[in-house]
């Protein structure tokens, strides 16, 4: 009878720890948008940390119950327990969401838990068996949530195509609907921002909201909030594999586009920057004959690309652009430039800071302006534009000026990033865990980051020793001090570090720049 108590009691432990490592896996194949691929390739790179480490304890389960009898499976028990609380779900800058996908998804890792369980209690005449088989269903948990996807896979189908259709039918319904696609490797999201405040001054206008850039993010934002009364709809529109784009412009069928930027980023998905530029130019392919594309002209990577379509180009640094902003300044107290057109200047100022707001402000300014918005008219709209969060945020805190650039994760905005630290008077902080999904380029690119950095911050405060060190090189080879580097575990460590700095009574200004998402 205690036997049996003892085996009960062990199922139950390990069903607690394989629940939690459960709830984990989804988290991060949440995060990792559903791609099965994706997922594989974040289990290669994390097989260590995220496998071995949660399940270290595990290993040790076997031989006590192979040798030391009640006694191995009492302590068996406690290392279950002991393993499903220190794997229990913690914060998480993007927490798990319980989507109806999500439900469905574990409900059918529910029952091949309940068929390893059933094989357990069938073999549980031998100990050597079922007491490998607990262990072994730990260290390959992850496959049961990608097996369990798999299986759901024609039913996900359905349903997704159901919801895409009518999706399709309600943009159809409305034929006066403006609706521009707004694509790029960064940037999208604040141009989205920017463009929405702009064009309300004369248009009901619905967007895309947060970071909303996924098929089925868009075909949510359709099916829950476009009303008839609106008149333009702002798709973001992401992608981390060719066609990504071309999917989204299936449904939301956009007469104009705004590509942004082209550059090395989610390269671990692409491979190559010319996959990269084919898929943001879907957007461009995706337009109708007399549709406009809106194109960044100060980036080298779509200049080189024909525009196919009407094509209205914005910049800050090609002169050659239709809206180009000249005469930029960039202070404490936000950015001033000038634009020409139609043989008339005009002054905007903005409580926003960078050359990258900048840019992305004279395409929205470019995109409004073409679709029926004054120049005259988005001189008080754009002195009332509010920093998107976490995009060159600026925040006053008691003790230093911060800017908080923590979305951004690719190499162009970084350097726009140090380019607007340094225009700071103040003692000049970075603090960075470097740039991720930059596949092979990724190290060398985060040497440069380094190498800039060490040009302008008079101290450098890394997040993650391994995953810095190229970073940390770069600022040794460009004769960066070692006494002003400072290596920290997390962030909220760093930060400390940065809190910690006596600077003789001169104002802090803290770049913050990425931070990782939960997957990393």
């Amino acid at each position: 009878m205690l036997d049996m108590i003892l085996f009960i009691l062990l199922l139950i432990a390990w069903l607690c720890s394989f629940a939690m490592l459960t709830v984990y896996n989804t988290h991060m194949f949440q995060l990792n948008s559903y791609k099965p691929h994706e997922q594989r390739v974040w289990y290669r790179q994390k097989f260590l940390p995220a496998f071995v480490g949660r399940n270290l304890g595990v290993l040790f389960t076997l031989p006590l119950l192979m040798f030391c009898a009640r006694a191995g499976i009492i302590l068996s028990i406690l290392l279950y327990v002991l393993t499903a609380w220190l794997g229990r779900p913690r914060k998480a800058k993007k927490p798990l969401v319980y989507t109806a996908r999500v439900k469905r998804m574990l409900t059918t890792v529910g029952v091949l838990t309940a068929l390893t369980l059933l094989a357990v209690i069938l073999l549980r005449g031998y100990p050597l068996l079922w007491g490998a088989i607990l262990p072994a269903a730990h260290f390959v948990s992850g496959f049961y949530v990608l097996l369990a996807n798999f299986i759901n896979k024609p039913i996900e189908k359905s349903i997704n195509n159901w919801y895409i259709n009518d999706a399709k039918r309600m943009i159809d319904g409305m034929p006066n609907l403006k609706v521009v696609g707004i694509t790029g490797s960064y940037g999208k999201t604040s141009v989205k921002f920017f463009l929405r405040k702009l064009l309300s001054v004369k248009y009901n206008v619905l967007m895309t909201p947060e970071s909303y850039n996924t098929t089925m993010g868009v075909v949510k934002t359709i099916r829950t909030s476009l009303r008839a009364t609106h008149e333009i709809f702002l798709c973001e529109m992401g992608a981390r594999n060719i066609g990504d784009i071309k999917e989204i412009c299936d449904i939301v069928s956009p007469g104009f586009g705004i590509i942004t930027s082209i550059g090395p980023q989610h390269l671990e998905s692409f491979k190559t920057v010319d996959n990269v530029i084919k898929t943001k130019f879907e957007l461009r392919d995706a337009l109708p004959q007399d549709g406009t594309i809106f194109l960044n002209g100060d980036n080298e990577y779509i200049r080189s690309q024909v525009p196919g379509r009407k094509a209205v180009t914005y910049g800050i640094e090609n002169r050659d652009c239709d809206y180009f902003a000249e005469n930029v300044t960039v202070s404490a107290k936000g950015s001033t430039f000038t634009m020409q057109r139609d043989g008339q200047e005009y002054t905007f100022t903005t409580p926003l800071i960078g050359s990258h707001n900048v840019l992305n402000i004279a395409g929205a300014i470019a995109a409004a302006n073409t679709l029926g918005v004054p120049m005259q008219d988005l001189i008080p709209a754009v002195r009332q534009l509010e920093s998107v969060p976490h995009r060159l945020q600026l925040i006053r805190g008691r003790q230093a000026l911060i800017i908080d650039d923590a979305y951004n994760s690719n190499p162009s905005g970084a350097k726009a990033a140090l380019d607007t630290l340094a225009q700071f008077d103040g003692v000049k902080i970075l603090v960075t865990p470097g740039m991720v999904e930059l596949g092979t380029k990724q190290a060398e690119l985060n040497r440069v980051f380094g190498t800039q950095a060490a040009a302008v911050c008079d101290y450098v405060a890394l997040v993650g020793e391994k995953q810095t060190e190229p970073i940390y090189q770069g600022l040794l080879d460009a004769g960066y001090p070692k006494e002003k580097i400072f290596v920290e575990h997390d962030l909220t460590s760093a930060l400390k570090s940065v809190e910690n700095l006596r600077t003789g009574g001169v104002q802090k200004i803290v770049l913050l720049e990425n931070d990782l998402p939960d997957n990393f």
